[in-house]
């Protein structure tokens, strides 16, 4: 999948911006607090109806706006007729999505047409965070390449939620619990299935791309805690762990308690490797999975990657071999830098290139023919049909996304 035109509206400091005739490598840059982030972010936004930044809707909408709104044209590998997207959130946290003209009920529906992977300082927490952070990374994977882990993984979700409040209960009633510990045995047991699955095909994929990127690191390990003892099913672990759920009201054992565990030479890579080695790690983690959707995902291509400030922390060799990567698996990317020089020299010949240079939140010419970069008011002829009304957002539905366009 990849991007061909963007345009975003009062997302911090960009007020107004348009991009289009996108390429297959995308250089924003800028110097800091320019807007070069918020592009990253307006393009995380149409894929996840959120930003990967902190601080909720009311900071990702500019001041004195009552709502941010991206749109986007997707097109997949197979080329054919783009899919028109469009993504608003009102200050309030109300999201109204549409996809190809039709109302989106689920961030799923959405992250399903659009599969991004985001590389930025935050990216350190998949080696150095708490396994919460691994698990989604694990998640990710599965559900863009296996159809079945979704409506498993929700069936999970309302199993334990059902189980813990059965636990937290004064008075509890052994078959109504007995019930829910059934079904959540079942579902943590395919679940776990699916992420088996997927992490084999990932390890190989990961020491592969790295034994490219760090050779030296070349006894880097990946392996994977399913969240109880690997010897026993799942329904043995929860009967052995009973006591504990009753006295303590949760449950201890299953898929929510899964991990990845980094090592190298035995050691965890987290204390063990620079800075620099982390985000090689990192980097290679996030490129396998990118190369297995692609490879597994069903045909609906790769994913677009989201790359902020690269150079950070990697010399300009590693550098090199990181965009070598992206360009060998034939990725979309779009990646931000203070100066075009950080980057505009790291890929290979003939790779695709633009570049765009941000300024105070405006766009300016970085190219001779830079002069196609559109910046009208009115916006492309494309979006006409696809513009969100500027009445009140509807409030979302409890425990659901609903969307009006």
């Amino acid at each position: 999948m990849a991007i061909s035109q963007l345009q975003i509206h009062h997302i911090r400091n960009l007020q107004q911006l348009y991009l289009q005739e996108l390429s297959q490598i995308n250089i924003i840059y800028g110097a800091n607090g320019s807007g070069k982030t918020s592009v990253l972010e307006a393009i995380h936004m149409l894929g996840m109806a959120r930003s990967f930044r902190s601080g909720g809707s009311r900071a990702i909408v500019s001041h004195g706006q009552p709502r941010c709104t991206v749109f986007g044209v997707a097109r997949s590998a197979a080329g054919g007729r783009g899919i028109p997207m469009a993504v608003q959130r009102a200050v309030g946290g109300e999201v109204e999505i549409k996809v190809a003209g039709q109302q989106v009920r689920s961030v799923a529906e959405l992250a399903e047409r659009l599969p991004l992977q985001v590389m930025n300082a935050d990216s350190f927490g998949l080696l150095l965070g708490p396994p919460g952070l691994r698990r989604q990374f694990l998640n990710w994977g599965v559900f863009h390449v296996e159809h079945r882990f979704y409506p498993e993984w929700l069936r999970f979700q309302r199993c334990i939620k059902q189980r813990n409040k059965l636990l937290r209960r004064d008075k509890l009633g052994d078959g109504e619990l007995a019930v829910w510990t059934r079904d959540l045995a079942v579902a943590g047991e395919r679940i776990n299935a699916f992420r088996l699955d997927y992490f084999s095909a990932l390890a190989p994929r990961f020491r592969e791309i790295m034994a490219r990127l760090a050779p030296e690191l070349e006894a880097l390990e990946l392996r994977f805690r399913p969240g109880w003892d690997r010897t026993l099913s799942y329904s043995e672990a929860l009967d052995g762990s009973s006591r504990a759920d009753r006295d303590q009201g949760y449950t201890h054992v299953g898929p929510q308690r899964a991990d990845i565990r980094v090592t190298i030479g035995g050691y965890s890579a987290a204390e063990t490797l620079s800075r620099g080695q982390q985000k090689l790690l990192v980097c290679g983690l996030k490129l396998a999975q990118g190369e297995l959707m692609s490879e597994l995902g069903g045909g609906h291509g790769g994913c677009v990657y989201l790359i902020d400030d690269l150079p950070s922390e990697l010399d300009q060799p590693h550098c090199r071999l990181v965009c070598g990567e992206l360009v060998r698996m034939k990725a979309q990317v779009f990646l931000s830098c203070v100066r075009r020089e950080d980057l505009e020299g790291m890929w290979p010949t003939a790779t695709a290139l633009k570049l765009f240079h941000v300024e105070h939140g405006s766009l300016l010419p970085a190219i001779e023919d830079a002069a196609s970069q559109n910046n009208d008011e009115e916006g492309p002829p494309w979006m006409a049909a696809y513009l969100i009304k500027q009445g009140p957002v509807k409030t979302l539905l409890p425990g659901a996304v609903t969307h009006e366009i």
